[in-house]
């Protein structure tokens, strides 16, 4: 009875559990890590990471940048939106506080346009280390993004500054 039981309730967790890379970045020097799903392709940059969602929903990178370089970084963003066909309507601006793991994380939130239809944007800024800034960059089509916002918070909440 009990190996019966065992094996329904692994039938159950199994198809909502995936595995998953802890990705320490940049990583010659890194300042932060983040556990991202491996169906979500995660792949280091020249500048940080980026990951995709599985159905194509959602894009996030995380930059990182000192202070010196933040601007650029920021600029490499609204040119990535640009090149990709991504509008942003700048009256839907938001701005947001949040904070978690011992860092405070700026939120600038947008909706907008791509090819395929409505889009939520976002850029995010946290500082690991005095030192350093993530620029945090998303985009994710609207009807399509929402169902992926346990695994996304799941992302978010793992990030950490590196040790």
């Amino acid at each position: 009875m009990k190996t019966l039981l065992a094996a329904a309730l692994m039938a159950l967790v199994l198809p909502y559990s995936s595995q998953a890379a802890t990705l320490l970045f940049p990583s010659d020097t890194p300042v932060a890590s983040i556990t991202i799903p491996d169906t979500w392709n995660p792949e280091e940059t020249a500048t940080g990471i980026q990951a995709v969602s599985d159905d194509d929903a959602i894009y996030f990178s995380i930059d990182v940048a000192e202070e010196k370089t933040s601007d650029k970084v920021i600029e490499d963003a609204f040119a990535f939106f640009e090149e990709n066909g991504i509008t942003i309507d700048p009256a839907t601006q938001k701005e947001s506080e949040d904070k978690f793991n011992g860092m405070t994380m700026s939120n600038l939130d947008w909706s907008g346009k791509d090819k395929d239809g409505p889009v939520n944007i976002g850029l995010s800024f946290v500082a690991p280390k005095p030192d350093k800034l993530l620029v945090i960059t998303y985009w994710g089509t609207k009807g399509e993004q929402e169902k992926h916002g346990p695994v996304l918070m799941e992302i978010i909440n793992s990030l950490k500054p590196a040790k």
